[in-house]
């Protein structure tokens, strides 16, 4: 059975917060958020005729270089909640797609837009959107769950980060492409922060994908705060390879 359904153009999951998806505050963590959206947009995708399967006939696959989530309301284990998804078409160099995650009285409690593209799988090189418009060009009007593009993140300027230690990329990273699992950047990104302060109430969470890292590779942990703001980033020989915006 797939674990989807269509309304017009928007894709829908229903899901009951599992435990091992909260924090010790029973409350839904932002990588579990992750989790879950990638899961869906992965069914829709494939719905429409573009997903995984589709593209890796042609040794491609969809990667996910930006995304900005908006945490609105508390979501806690054992909640009902319906996540919805839906395509954006083409914005630049990027496939836009948003996220909105609703709970049983219908509020929105996490909205969340993203950009993707599209790599070889063989090269690990981009494929030019030329090359994808027969598959991904969209005739219909769809509304923003976050109207502006996930933007990009840099760390702020003469202000030296602090070393937040480092990672080295394991099983447990590794997703069905071969390379770390966006979610993961998210779980080392929050425990790089102290643990008062992972488990306030977050705000915004933006995150770059700059380039991809593998099993067995180094990647060195670097944070910074700025008000209530905190950036990690990670690098691997010195080259950024994610960087993530949380602000509380």
């Amino acid at each position: 059975m797939k674990p989807v359904s269509r309304e017009g153009y928007k894709f829908r999951q229903d899901v009951c917060i599992p435990c091992y998806q909260t924090s010790d505050k029973s409350l839904l963590r932002p990588s579990a958020f992750m989790d879950l959206a990638q899961e869906i947009a992965y069914w829709a995708a494939e719905e429409l005729g573009f997903g995984y399967d589709t593209l890796h006939i042609h040794h491609t696959a969809w990667v996910l270089s930006r995304m900005h989530v908006r945490f609105q309301k508390p979501v806690a284990w054992r909640d009902p909640i319906v996540l919805y998804t839906w395509h954006k078409g083409a914005g630049g160099l990027f496939y836009l797609r948003d996220f909105d995650l609703r709970n049983g009285s219908g509020e929105s409690c996490i909205a969340a837009t993203s950009s993707w593209v599209v790599i070889n799988e063989e090269t690990r090189r981009l494929v030019r959107p030329e090359e994808m418009e027969h598959l991904l060009d969209i005739d219909y009007d769809v509304e923003d769950a976050v109207a502006e593009q996930a933007p990009k993140i840099v760390l702020p300027r003469g202000v030296e980060p602090e070393r937040a230690g480092e990672h080295v990329v394991a099983y447990s990273d590794i997703d069905l492409i071969g390379h770390t699992n966006n979610a993961r950047y998210v779980v080392w990104a929050m425990d790089c922060l102290p643990l008062d302060q992972a488990e306030m109430p977050l705000k915004d969470l933006y995150i770059n994908f700059n380039k991809e890292t593998k099993a067995c590779e180094t990647v060195a942990l670097f944070r910074l705060k700025e008000g209530n703001t905190w950036y990690v980033e990670g690098r691997v020989e010195g080259k950024s390879c994610f960087v993530v915006k949380m602000e509380f």
